[in-house]
């Protein structure tokens, strides 16, 4: 039998007192080459048999003296209590050091034959040697196979990842610090998944969605609104569409026509309401777009993000800033053509069809330098209006005149009609069956009459106890059948043409004797009226008869009508005099 070198075997004794092992080296044949390990011979499995035998004794005896002792050994990576637990750092760095000699003496050659397995059977022994006393006790109750079969292979079922060995540590540390990075991740993934329905709670959060959309439909806004603040879940759900439809169709200035047409189906239904009560309120910020050194008499349209409003005898055209509150300095586009000042326009199929001081009437292409003007009244254009191809106009010549816009006939007048009275304002119906004037009223007849697109006759009149000079400075088609107009009698009339067409349905009265010079509609409940002292912008909610609000857009010394206004679900646009004024509801 070859028994192990006396410092090898001081450094497994030691490294088994303290459940540390020295680092494993290749295996040794008994002739000192590397090989696998059994290759010596009979001689070389007995003498590895019974040096591992005696190790197991001697093992086994310690285990008693110190069960007599008590527990003082250290406990998953060297945390333990008493003096041989606090001696134990510096025991495995001598058992280590130990260890680490026996093997570079064996690997040169130092030792006898056979020297290097026995080495190594002591070495796997000590490895499979528990850590801790507790261990121990564990490992007391198996049988001599069980502990044959980890000699063989080496390893512990119940290893902790607290040993004081240093290339141990260094890989479960590297192991925590990857488990904790993806914690960490998984973490982030939550909290940007959107919120679960609650687990608990009432059982009426458990039933289908199509249900809860029902039954939350019935709720009013300050339900909702609070029914958002319970969790995350609910704020998501509350948050659908479906829910804000109907009080958005019931809110001003949300979008929603009176048929329940979204005009923005882009924008969240929510966010329309929330700033629909801004315009209920009355709250906004006023601010001043752009000014003139000169008196004008200004005329505006909006498209998209882009503002088209006459200075003069030019039309310029502004691109809005993503607030919607502020313009580019920087015109995009300017069409000019005219002699005198632009009085009206509008936009059709790519096109500006303006009506000019000078009798003319101009052809602007928005996105290309072709211009075309010509000569269609006598005095002054006052009013023009265009839809599917066809052009009406207006003039101070007492006449309304219907052109083609189409590229062959173009500036070919079709029909020439005689109002018998100064032409104010003009609209085409939606249906392009028939259009209405707004004249002067200096007659004997009514100032709004209905005329035949096709044939140019007339119609029908529009109600019959206008008081004479009572004229209409605008108006506009709202549905094919429903129609607003404004003038110098300080009233706002709503015409529905099927109830009847001699009395309106709906009027509302100026309340300081203003004339009204211009009027705007979101098409459901919100109407908006410019009159002509002091700028002053009116709001009214078409469903009560007093006004809603007023704002006025200028003082005393610079009292100027408003001549020209539009709005969209968040802004307002006054044109008045010297200055272009906006109105902004949604950060007031």
């Amino acid at each position: 039998m070859v028994s192990p070198p006396p410092r090898a075997a001081a450094a497994a004794a030691a490294g088994a007192r303290l459940g540390v092992g020295p680092a494993p080296r290749p295996l040794m044949s008994s002739q000192g080459r590397l090989g696998p390990p059994g290759n010596g011979g009979q001689g070389e499995g007995e003498g590895e048999s019974g040096d591992a035998r005696k190790l197991q004794e001697g093992r086994v005896a310690r285990r008693k003296r110190r069960k007599g002792k008590g527990k003082a050994g250290a406990r998953q990576g060297g945390r333990g209590s008493g003096a041989e637990g606090k001696r134990e750092p510096q025991l495995a760095k001598e058992a280590a050091g130990l260890g680490a000699e026996a093997g570079a003496r064996a690997g040169r050659g130092e030792e006898g034959e056979g020297s290097g397995s026995v080495e190594e059977g002591a070495r796997r022994i000590v490895r499979g040697d528990e850590g801790s006393a507790e261990a121990g006790k564990e490992a007391k109750g198996r049988d001599d196979g069980n502990e044959e079969w980890r000699v063989r292979t080496g390893r512990r079922e119940d290893a902790r990842p607290g040993r004081a060995q240093e290339r141990g540590g260094e890989a479960w540390g590297r192991l925590a610090g990857a488990g904790a990075a993806v914690a960490e991740a998984e973490e982030e993934a939550a909290a940007r998944e959107p919120a679960g329905r609650p687990a608990a709670g009432s059982a009426l959060w458990r039933l289908p969605e199509e249900l809860l959309l029902l039954i939350c439909s019935y709720l009013d806004m300050r339900a909702l609104g609070r029914l958002a603040q319970v969790c995350r879940w609910l704020r998501r759900f509350t948050s659908c569409d479906l829910l804000w439809r109907r009080i958005a169709r019931a809110s001003l200035n949300s979008g929603f026509t009176r048929l329940g047409t979204d005009l923005m189906a882009n924008v969240p239904v929510k966010e329309r309401v929330k700033v629909s009560q801004n315009w209920r309120l009355g709250r906004c910020r006023e601010g001043i777009l752009l000014k003139w050194r000169c008196s004008q008499m200004p005329w505006m349209q909006l498209e998209g993000d882009s503002l088209y409003i006459s200075q003069a005898n030019f039309i310029l055209a502004y691109q809005f800033r993503p607030d919607g509150a502020s313009l580019n300095r920087r015109p995009l586009g300017v069409f000019a053509g005219h002699d005198e000042d632009v009085c009206h326009f509008v936009l059709a199929n790519s096109h500006i069809i303006s009506a000019g001081g000078d009798g003319k009437i101009g052809v602007h292409k928005i996105h290309s330098a072709f211009t075309v003007k010509y000569s269609a009244h006598a005095q002054e254009v006052n009013c023009v209006d265009c839809k599917g191809g066809i052009i009406v106009s207006g003039s101070r010549d007492r006449t309304a005149k219907v052109w083609s816009l189409a590229s062959g006939r173009l500036g070919q007048c079709l029909h020439t009609i005689q109002t018998e009275d100064r032409v104010w304002s003009i609209a085409i119906s939606p249906l392009l069956s028939s259009f209405v004037t707004g004249t002067a009223c200096c007659g004997h007849f009514s100032p709004l009459r209905i005329w035949d697109l096709n044939s140019g006759q007339l119609m029908t009149h529009l109600g019959s106890d206008f008081p004479p000079g009572a004229g209409v400075l605008d108006l506009m088609y709202e549905s094919p059948s429903t129609l607003l107009s404004c003038g110098y009698d300080t009233y706002v009339r709503y015409w529905d043409l099927r109830a009847s067409v001699r009395k309106c349905v709906m009027e509302w009265e100026e309340p300081h004797d203003s004339t009204l010079y211009c009027l705007q509609t979101d098409g459901n409940h919100l109407l908006a009226t410019g009159s002509s002292y002091y700028g002053v912008v009116r709001l009214w909610d078409r469903r009560q008869r007093a006004c809603l609000h007023a704002f006025p857009l200028t003082s005393t010394p610079q009292s100027s009508p408003v001549y020209c206004l539009r709005f969209t679900t968040k802004h307002l646009y006054a044109a008045l005099a010297y200055n272009l004024h906006v109105l902004d509801f949604q950060n007031p």
